[in-house]
């Protein structure tokens, strides 16, 4: 069996598939309600269209071939947000803005990580292209708690970051020591960052639950050079207060390449590692960098740990049910299975209710 599929490929099987396809469903309805209209890219493009039209972010994680018709490099796309820049920036860049964009699809990645072993993975998510201040922030993290919400997804919880917080406060230091500065505070080695400049060690500190990690953030911020920004983070942070456990790491990087001011990693109780991931990036379009924001969910891990997975109710018809009362029961919403022969039984359909004297009873 395990030659049937490549390494970190799947098949998602009942009822596996039907959850999936709910998931999907009231992720994008929620952000329908909210003014998001879908797109569908392609599978894949161009290899330069996805590596280069967001800034910062590049196209070492897709897979790439070589096209027989326009003998170009392709790639597989290993994240839909580039994607939606494209669109934006070229096939919408007469739409006003902020143009709200949502998608859904499967996204293939060239190497699995340890965290995360699937290489094919279904992405879900919204962008807001032409903004990404606070206003905008805060729309988007709400859209994101109300879609996960809505999908029945419990214990949420978002741990925010300020990916380029560590260049604000050193402008004029070297970009060798800023990358080893950067490395050292996103692993939480102090003794790596009091090697490089001790004055960044506060930052270590103030990773933790929200309120408390901020303060000590502008407790640190003694010149107010973070003021505006944190002002800002506190204000995105409350629009979901109350509604989901908070928490910030100021230098986390990982995985933020292409985010700029704000960054922001989802969780889920009972969910291994994160379900999603959001923040504030640019558009490299042909007017210059446009500012963006958005996030993506992977529904994945929500479907392996058995979040979101619809209730089976199966109804069996016996043999010889007529057509008219199969009809009605399909109306009510039954999932009404028909036996094609004397010998079927509710049993071997999976059913968990049986039509008797007209009406379904629980087996």
């Amino acid at each position: 069996m395990n030659g049937l599929l490549p390494e970190g490929f799947h098949d998602r099987l009942p009822p596996f598939a039907d959850a999936a396809a709910a998931l999907e469903a009231r992720v994008l309805d929620v952000a329908r309600l909210h003014g998001y209209e879908r797109v569908d890219p392609p599978l894949a493009e161009f290899e330069e269209a996805l590596g280069t039209r967001l800034k910062a972010a590049s196209g070492k994680d897709a897979v790439r071939f070589t096209d027989p018709v326009s003998r170009r490099t392709l790639a597989i796309r290993p994240d839909i947000t580039a994607q939606i820049g494209r669109i934006a920036a070229t096939r919408m860049a007469h739409h006003p803005r902020p143009v709200r964009l949502s998608y859904a699809g499967q996204v293939l990645k060239l190497r699995a990580s340890e965290l995360r072993p699937e290489r094919a993975m279904l992405q879900i998510g919204c962008e807001l292209i032409g903004r990404d201040g606070v206003a905008a922030v805060r729309e988007i993290v709400t859209v994101a708690v109300a879609a996960l919400e809505a999908a029945g997804v419990p214990g949420l919880a978002i741990d925010f970051t300020l990916p380029d917080l560590v260049e604000q406060l050193a402008p004029g230091m070297a970009a060798d020591r800023l990358a080893a500065l950067r490395d050292a505070l996103d692993a939480k080695d102090a003794a790596g960052v009091a090697a490089i400049d001790a004055a960044f060690l506060p930052l270590i500190e103030a990773a933790g639950p929200f309120d408390a990690a901020i303060s000590r953030l502008r407790a640190h911020d003694s010149s107010g050079a973070l003021a505006s920004r944190l002002d800002g983070l506190e204000a995105v942070a409350q629009a979901v207060e109350g509604r989901v456990a908070l928490t910030l790491d100021p230098t986390e990087r990982h995985g933020f390449e292409y985010q700029s001011w704000i960054g922001f990693s989802l969780f889920a109780q009972g969910v291994r590692g994160e379900i999603g991931r959001g923040g504030s990036y640019s558009v490299i379009g042909a007017q210059g960098d446009e500012p963006a924001v958005g996030f993506s969910l992977y529904a994945d891990p929500l479907l392996d740990a058995g979040i979101a997975r619809p209730e089976r109710r199966r109804l069996f018809l016996p043999f010889g049910t007529d057509a008219d009362t199969a009809t009605r029961l399909r109306g009510e919403g039954w999932v009404a299975v028909a036996a094609l022969d004397e010998a079927d039984t509710a049993q071997a359909q999976l059913c968990t209710h049986l039509l008797t004297d007209g009406e379904p009873r629980p087996l």
